[in-house]
């Protein structure tokens, strides 16, 4: 089975500037990291295909992961950024799916964590976006916190045939060790039959210095609980993860926690499930 990384990043900081890396913890990856970063450690992990994801709320970034995945031989999909908001969803994602390297474009993701009002999923406008993005036969990654899931139900439930993929298992506090009510939300959510989950960017919701496999087990364990393995898919979060772990360790650590599903199952949570959901080479 092929190993995918089903979430990661890049970014330029000359040709794009990422304000959030102003943030004095976020230093050590306050750099740049491209394609040769990217194969040097997925290379080394055992990983063959990639799913880049957005990092800001800008189409032109999109535009160019598009291209920049049309020429690695290495990210199968990319997951980019639209304006939900805007009454021109449908054009905006025919545009990029037309230009260079738009059969790569598999997904759609706002930052929805960063955003104050508590409904705006369910904002009569953000629903249209996603209609447009179920029309368009993408799908739509949720970055969300544990607050935010109620909403997210709602989205999930007013667009039952979107597929929608939950990022980081909405982050819940790993740091603070505290299950509930994320863990009950992620119940609720998870039994809507169009969501399914990453176990992705985990190691930075603990102490980033400190954290163990088993800081980390109670979650995955609800994960798995919720979703089943055939929902759920294992991304690295890179390069975000080096805060707490190199590449490697993520992975290790994905296998470690995971170690319990039979073969088949965890071919499916480190490829199966992230190329049946993003249909990776299947004319995109």
């Amino acid at each position: 089975m092929i190993r995918i990384d089903a979430h990661h990043h890049l970014w330029y900081l000359s040709a794009r500037p990422q304000e959030w890396l102003d943030d004095p913890a976020l230093e050590p990856i306050r750099r740049d990291f491209g394609p040769a970063d990217l194969r040097a450690v997925t290379e080394r992990a055992g990983v063959d295909a990639t799913v880049l994801v957005q990092v800001l709320p800008d189409v032109d970034e999109t535009a160019e992961f598009l291209v920049l995945a049309e020429e690695s031989g290495l990210v199968a999909g990319v997951v980019g950024w639209v304006d939900l908001t805007a009454p021109d969803v449908a054009e905006q994602l025919d545009r990029l799916r037309r230009g260079p390297g738009g059969d790569r474009l598999v997904g759609v993701r706002h930052l929805v964590q960063s955003e104050t009002d508590p409904g705006w999923l369910v904002r009569p406008d953000v629903l249209a976006g996603l209609r447009a993005v179920r029309d368009a036969g993408l799908v739509y990654d949720l970055l969300t916190r544990p607050h935010q899931l109620t909403a997210a139900l709602e989205a999930v439930r007013a667009v039952p045939d979107l597929v929608f993929v939950l990022d980081h298992l909405s982050k819940p506090d790993i740091a603070g060790r505290v299950l509930r009510p994320w863990a009950d939300r992620l119940a609720v959510l998870a039994a809507e039959p169009n969501v399914v989950a990453k176990v992705s960017g985990l190691v930075t919701e603990a102490d980033w210095a400190r954290w163990t496999a088993a800081d980390l087990r109670p979650y995955v364990e609800v994960a798995l609980e919720a979703f089943g393995p055939d929902r759920l898919m294992v991304g690295s979060d890179w390069p975000v993860c080096l805060l707490a772990a190199d590449y490697e360790r993520v992975f290790a650590t994905a296998a470690e926690l995971l170690d319990g599903c039979s073969a088949g199952e965890r071919d499916r949570i480190f490829g199966g499930t992230a190329a049946r959901v993003y249909r990776l080479g299947n004319g995109r």
